[in-house]
């Protein structure tokens, strides 16, 4: 039996492994019993949302993936555990190398993240998902379709195809139950 600590942890690393892997349904998933704040303008969503924007916004390049690897740090993870609660705030640094284009930073930022145990596990139950800090070249991550068109018919977004992907790397099932 894992902590809680590292339970929550581990949550927040599979939405990095999941998103990473192309796998949106998959991070999604584990945001099914929660609310994500996109910003003043947007508000909170949830998850089915957060799966359409993810669809819709983020390239995905021959191979089936985002071509991106999240790296998390500086994990603060407080426990209530007669609540039954937590929260944990991390930086993340996106990293992409796609095409003939450098390996290079395209995102920082934070997560600032609170979970509850549900029926004995821990899930997510809040994510601010408005903490982005540094952007850089997001030309090969991240378009908006009305401001830009894309010309590579090797690049597709995740709903131009009616089948995502389905990782298990070896694993049983990681979504939460």
């Amino acid at each position: 039996m894992v902590s809680n600590e590292t339970a929550i942890a581990n949550l927040v690393y599979r939405y990095a492994e999941y998103i990473d892997d192309g796998d949106f349904a998959g991070a999604a998933a584990l945001f099914r019993n929660a609310r994500i704040y996109m910003g003043a303008e947007r508000g909170e969503i949830g998850h089915e949302e957060v799966l359409a924007l993810w669809r819709k916004s983020i390239v995905i390049h021959p191979g089936g993936t985002p071509r991106t690897r999240h790296l998390i740090s500086n994990p603060i993870i407080e426990v209530d555990e007669a609540a039954g609660t937590g929260s944990c705030r991390t930086y993340y640094t996106v990293m992409q190398q796609a095409g003939d284009g450098p390996l290079q930073a395209v995102a920082c930022g934070r997560y600032h993240d609170r979970f509850a145990r549900v029926d004995g596990e821990w899930c997510f139950s809040h994510r601010d998902y408005s903490l982005h800090d540094l952007t850089g070249d997001m030309s090969r991550h991240s378009y908006n379709r009305a401001e830009h068109q894309v010309t590579d018919p090797a690049i597709r977004f995740a709903s131009d195809t009616s089948k995502e992907k389905g990782h298990d790397h070896g694993r049983e099932d990681r979504r939460q139950r």
